[in-house]
Formats: C-alpha cells, structure tokens, sequence
C-alpha cells in the first residue's frame, strides 16, 4: 500500500474508496475544491485507489499536484470496501472522519451539514438517501430488518456517514462489516444523527455493488453482527440453556428407558439412540458456550487494550503540542 500525504492541519477528512473510477475523479476533485473554497472548511480527500486497473492511478497523480488537499493511498490489489476504508481511516488526520464515495452520486457539497450535525453533539451522522435509485426495494428491507435487530431510529445505514475519530479507532471491522458501521457504534453507546442527503445519478462508470449474491450475503453478515453484538454478550448462558434443556429431557428418556427394559421387560432400542443423541447435543453446547466464552473474553481484553493505547496516543500529542507550544 502506497501513500501520499498533503495538506496540514485539517479538521475534517473524507476517506473516498475508488475503484475504476477514471471518469468521475476529476469532477469529484473540483466540486470537493469549490466546497472548501466556499465553506471554509479544512479538510482533506484521501482517495484510496483500491487496485484499479484503468487510468485512475494516472489521474489521481495529476490531481495530486494540483490540488494540496488530496492524499493518495493505493492497494496493489482490490481488497474491498472495508479494507479501503481502515487504510484511509488510518491515513486519516482530522478529528472527523466522513466516507463518501467516488461516482458523485452524493455530492461534496453536502459534506458540512454532516459536520455541523456532529458538531450539534451527535457521535455519529448518517445520510437519509432522497432521490430515486434502483436496488429502493432491497435497501428498505435491509434498513427495515437493520432497525428492528438493532433497535436503531435512523431510516438509512447504507449511505453516506460522518463520524467522530475516536468512533472509528473503538471499532474493529470484519470484512463487508463497512455496512454495519452505524449499529457497531450505537452498540458502543455513541449518539447517531441523521441528515436528508440528496441522491443523484451515477456520473460516469458502472456500480460496484450489484449482483444477486450480495443479498443473502448481507442478510448473513447482519445475523452475524447481531449474534455478536448482543447473543454473544453472555455465551455460557445462550449455549448453557439449550444444553441444560437436552441434558434434560435425555435424561429423561434414559429413565424411561431403563424403565422398559428392568421394570417391563421390554427394551426399546431407538430410545437409547434418543437418550445418546440428546446427551452428545447437549454436553457439545455446553462446550460451545465455553469456547466462546473464551473467544468473548479475549475480545474484551483485546478491545481494553485498544483503548489503553488510543489514551497513551492522545497524551502523548497533548504533551507534543504543549512542548510546542513552550518552545513557541
């Protein structure tokens, strides 16, 4: 992964996955300069080229020498959606991170209602998509199921999104997981804002998320994110209850068993097959619950560990900026 840095200083930056996007970077850099031009703004546009295979690395490199906002990160490869948004994330300088992306179907202008949104105090802000598009029917359901696991009051999570630093650098996003950014941080406690964005037709290319695949694809990545986020809270006790329930009722049938076979003389050979079945099912939830009660308790040092080494890196820049600051 390669990287070019640019301006300093910038309070906001907008992190631009961009695959085969030749036909619409040029535009996109103009419009994000007319939005700094006029609003003031101090932000930077860091277009991570995810392995693209037509001019865009070219153009990119000419942009970069004419505008000071740009920073440029490329991936050899395609890695996807999520690994370009941590690699810009990571390159990332502001203390407001906004993921927009590059086909100008969200257009920059729209950039500071979001930032006055977190500036309101929300943690987190989502765009609400108005326009026509073509997949309305499968993004309602998605949103539609995604509020109702998550208990979320917003009407989009598939759109555009402005988010505190230090929402992105608590998470830890798995791959595809990019579409579940909003219910990871209302999970975590983060306040979530929404804003009405306005969506226009794609300006140049073809989109990269279509495909029949990518729906049970995302309903399974929604089950998962919920199953960690709130089953996996307590395993023991989610696997330990269906394992006590089998343990049961094997039990059971080994005392009606042993019944039939000393008291009536009568053994019934699929009720041992029953009581086997029962007892293996539930002995291997129980071991279930303790790996992942294994697997949770690492997650939690892991995730401790995370925030113990982002308070170490913020005390060390308040002390580089107060040694500065003396020296000045």
């Amino acid at each position: 992964m390669e990287t070019t840095n640019s301006t300093d200083n910038p309070r906001v930056s907008v992190v631009i996955p961009a695959f085969n996007e030749e036909g619409n970077l040029e535009e996109l850099m103009r419009q994000f300069d007319e939005m700094n031009r006029s609003t003031g703004l101090t932000s930077e546009a860091i277009v991570v080229d995810d392995g693209s295979t037509d001019e865009t690395p070219k153009i990119l490199k000419r942009l970069k020498s004419q505008y000071n906002f740009l920073v440029v990160c490329r991936h050899n490869n395609n890695k996807g959606l999520t690994d370009a948004l941590q690699t810009g994330f990571a390159a990332a300088r502001g203390e407001i991170f906004v993921f927009y992306p590059a086909d100008l179907q969200y257009k920059p202008e729209d950039i500071p209602r979001m930032v006055e949104k977190i500036d309101e105090g929300f943690d987190v802000v989502t765009g609400w998509k108005q326009g026509h598009y073509a997949k309305r029917f499968v993004s309602s359901i998605y949103n539609t199921l995604s509020r109702r696991l998550f208990g979320l009051k917003v009407h989009d999570l598939n759109s555009v999104k402005a988010f505190r630093r230090e929402v992105i650098e608590d998470m830890f996003l798995r791959k595809d997981w990019h579409r579940y950014l909003i219910a990871l941080a209302a999970e975590a406690g983060y306040r979530i804002g929404e804003v009405k964005i306005p969506l226009y037709p794609r300006h140049a290319g073809d989109s990269k998320f279509s495909g029949f695949w990518r729906i049970p694809v995302g309903l399974l990545d929604l089950l998962a994110v919920k199953s960690q986020l709130t089953l996996l809270r307590k395993p023991l006790l989610f696997f330990g209850i269906p394992g006590i329930t089998l343990l049961f009722f094997g039990f059971l049938a080994g005392l009606v068993a042993i019944y039939l076979r000393f008291f009536e003389a009568n053994g019934f050979r699929p009720l041992l097959y029953l009581v086997i079945l029962l007892m293996v099912m539930g002995l291997a939830f129980f071991m279930l619950g303790f790996l992942a009660e294994a697997m949770t308790s690492i997650k939690e040092e892991l995730a401790a560990m995370r925030q113990s080494l982002r308070r170490l890196e913020d005390e060390n820049k308040k002390r580089r900026r107060s040694e500065d600051g003396s020296r000045s």
